[in-house]
C-alpha cells in the first residue's frame, strides 16, 4: 500500500483553507497547512490537488446491487407515459435486437397512466417471445402471456395475473428472481462495471440489500480482483436460519476480503410500494406481509442471533406496526423507506433508537403518484426534516435500481425537493446540505481528520454551498479506499 500526500485540498466544512494531507498505511496520518508536509517515502503518490474539496467517502445505504447491474442492460421505459408507449418500445426492440430469450424492460410508473397495463399489448409487442417489464419500485412486473407460462414453469406454480398481466408483491420478486439467474461470470462482469461506476460518484460503502443473500457472491468478486467498494451485505427471512447456523452477525468481517465485505442487517419486507399501491395504509388499504406477532418473532430471533433489523415499511400502517415491532423487541435498527408517517410516529424513531434509511429521490420520482393517491396526507410523506428535529438518525440512499446509485441524486433531492425545473414539493421537509452530507457518509465526521481511515472523496466543489442543481451535477476528481484510488481523474 503506498503513501499518499494531497497536497493543497480544502477539506469539507471546515474554513476551506488550503491544506495538505498525509496518508499512510491506509489511515490520515496528518494534516497541516498548504506547502508544510513533506514526502516521506520515496514511492510516496503526490497528487496535486488545486484546491480541490476533499470529505469522507459516500455511502448508499440501501441497494440492491446485482439488480442495478443487470438493469444497467435492459430495456430502460422509465421515460414512457402510457402502457402504449411502453409496448411499442419493447416492440421496437424486439424488430431491432431480436432478443433469442426473454425480452425484459425496467422502470414502468403505471401510477399516472391514462389506461391500465394490459397483457395483450405485450403479446402484441413481442409474439412468441416472453416479454416483462419490471416495475420502477420492483414491487410489481407486467407480463405478456408467454411470460406468465415461462416463469410460472420456471418457479413451479401458476402465476395469478389477470387481463392486466401484472404480478405483485411475492409473485413479481419471484419472476424478478428467475430473470435475475444468469451465470456467475457474465453477471460479476456487469457488476464489477457498475462498482466501477459508483466509485466514480465517490461512492466507498454500499449496504446492499439484494433479496437473495450476496455474502459469498462479494467475497468471491472481491477475491476475483472487484475490490472498489466496501459491501454490507444484508440477509432475508428465508435465509435466516441459515445465517444463524454460519454464526453470521451483523459487521462481522467476511474472511479473505480485506475488510470489504461485511455481514449487513437482517432485511424484511412489511408492506409494499405506493407506485404499485400496495404500501399498507391505516385506511386499510394495502398489503401486509406478516402478522405482529410473526413479525415480532421474527425479528427477536434475528436480533438474539446478532444481526441488526432493517424493516422495509412504506405506507403509515406500516410504519406503525416496524415501531411497535421494534418497542416490542426491545432492540435497535434501522426502517427502510419511513415515505409516510402519523404524526404520532415521528418522535419514536429517536426514542426507540430507529433509524430512518430513506431515499429523497423517491419522492421527486413519486411526487404526482403520492398527490394523488396520498390526497390529503402529503404533508406527512417523506418527512426527512421533521424526523431530523425530532432527533432521528437519518442515512440516504437510493434503493437502486429504483433510484441511480448516486449520492448526488439523493442529496439533491434532500436538499432542494426540487427537480426538471419544478417548484420543491413540501419544501418544509427539505434537508440543509450539512444534514444530507452526514445522511450521505459516515454521519459521524464532516471532514476527515488525523487518525481516521482513508475513505475519501475529492470534489471539484464545496457540498456544502451547492444549490440541488449542482449536487445533481456534482464533478467527482477521485475517490479512495484505505488510501488506495478507486477512481481518479488528478
Amino acid at each position: 500500500m503506498n503513501d499518499v500526500l494531497l497536497r493543497t485540498v480544502r477539506r469539507v466544512g471546515t474554513s476551506g483553507a488550503p491544506c495538505d494531507v498525509r496518508i499512510v498505511g491506509g489511515r490520515v496520518e496528518a494534516v497541516a497547512p498548504a506547502g508544510t508536509l513533506d514526502v516521506t517515502e520515496a514511492d510516496t503518490d503526490v497528487v496535486e490537488a488545486g484546491g480541490a474539496w476533499l470529505g469522507p467517502g459516500l455511502v448508499d445505504h440501501h441497494v440492491h446491487f446485482d439488480q442495478w447491474a443487470l438493469v444497467r442492460r435492459r430495456v430502460d421505459v422509465s421515460g414512457c407515459g402510457s402502457a402504449e408507449e411502453t409496448a411499442d418500445l419493447l416492440a421496437a426492440v424486439a424488430r431491432t435486437d431480436a432478443p433469442d430469450r426473454v425480452l425484459v424492460g425496467h422502470g414502468y410508473r403505471d401510477g399516472m397512466w391514462p389506461r391500465p397495463a394490459r397483457r395483450e399489448l405485450l403479446d402484441r409487442a413481442a409474439p412468441g417471445l416472453p416479454a416483462v417489464v419490471i416495475s420502477a419500485d420492483l414491487h410489481a412486473v407486467w407480463c405478456n402471456t408467454t411470460a406468465l407460462a415461462h416463469f410460472g414453469a420456471l418457479v413451479g406454480r401458476p402465476l395469478p395475473a389477470d387481463e392486466d398481466g401484472v404480478l405483485r408483491e411475492q409473485d413479481a420478486f419471484d419472476v424478478t428472481a428467475a430473470l435475475s439467474r444468469v451465470p456467475d461470470d457474465v453477471l460479476d462482469t456487469w457488476v464489477a462495471d457498475a462498482v466501477d461506476a459508483a466509485a466514480a460518484r465517490g461512492v466507498t460503502r454500499v449496504v446492499d440489500l439484494e433479496m437473495v443473500s450476496g455474502l459469498d457472491r462479494w467475497v468471491r468478486r472481491v477475491q476475483g480482483g472487484t475490490d472498489g467498494l466496501r459491501v454490507d451485505s444484508g440477509v432475508y427471512p428465508g435465509e435466516l436460519d441459515a445465517a444463524i447456523a454460519r454464526g453470521l452477525r451483523t459487521g462481522d468481517v467476511a474472511d479473505g476480503t480485506r475488510g470489504l465485505v461485511r455481514t449487513g442487517p437482517f432485511k424484511v419486507i412489511t408492506d409494499g410500494s405506493l407506485g404499485t399501491r400496495t404500501a399498507a395504509m391505516t385506511s386499510g388499504e394495502g398489503v401486509l406481509a406478516y402478522a405482529f406477532d410473526d413479525l415480532v418473532a421474527m425479528v427477536r430471533r434475528a436480533a438474539d442471533a446478532g444481526l441488526v433489523p432493517a424493516v422495509h415499511a412504506i405506507g403509515d400502517r406500516a410504519n406503525t406496526l416496524a415501531l411497535d415491532v421494534f418497542e416490542t423487541v426491545g432492540v435497535r435498527g434501522s426502517i427502510e423507506h419511513a415515505q409516510l408517517l402519523v404524526d404520532t410516529d415521528v418522535e419514536r424513531f429517536a426514542r426507540l433508537g430507529v433509524a430512518a434509511s430513506v431515499q429523497p429521490e423517491h419522492a421527486m420520482d413519486d411526487r404526482d403518484i403520492a398527490d394523488r393517491y396520498w390526497d390529503g396526507m402529503t404533508e406527512r410523506a417523506f418527512p426527512f426534516a421533521s424526523l431530523l428535529r425530532a432527533g432521528t438518525e437519518l442515512r440516504l440512499g437510493s434503493d437502486a435500481p429504483v433510484a441511480p446509485l448516486d449520492p448526488w441524486v439523493s442529496m439533491a433531492a434532500a436538499v432542494g425537493r426540487d427537480r426538471d425545473g419544478r417548484q420543491p414539493w413540501h419544501p418544509e421537509e427539505r434537508l440543509s446540505a450539512l444534514a444530507a452530507w452526514r445522511a450521505s457518509t459516515t454521519g459521524r465526521a464532516v471532514a476527515p481528520s488525523v487518525g481516521d481511515v482513508a475513505d475519501l472523496v475529492l470534489l471539484a466543489d464545496d457540498p456544502l454551498t451547492a444549490t440541488s442543481t449542482g449536487l445533481r451535477g456534482m464533478r467527482v476528481l477521485a475517490t479512495a479506499i484505505a488510501g488506495r484510488f478507486t477512481h481518479r481523474e488528478v
